[in-house]
């Protein structure tokens, strides 16, 4: 297999490292707050995070109950 996602012989590993590596990037810049947050900052920060994860549950749970 030729191409230019075929580098190095690594195949789908090599393309995946490839097309990860700016997410990871940035990710590792931003990865320490530049700006220093209250503890009430922090704790509203944590529920907002907390929240997000309850609603995608349960969307999920939704989405599998119309299913079956």
């Amino acid at each position: 297999m030729t191409g230019p996602d075929h580098i190095d012989g690594q195949g789908v590993k090599g393309w995946l490292a490839r097309r990860f590596a700016p997410i990871t990037e940035i990710n590792r810049k931003y990865r320490h707050p530049r700006i220093k947050m209250t503890r009430m900052v922090s704790v509203v920060l944590l529920f907002l995070r907390l929240y997000l994860i309850f609603l995608v549950v349960l969307l999920g749970y939704k989405f599998v109950t119309l299913l079956v």
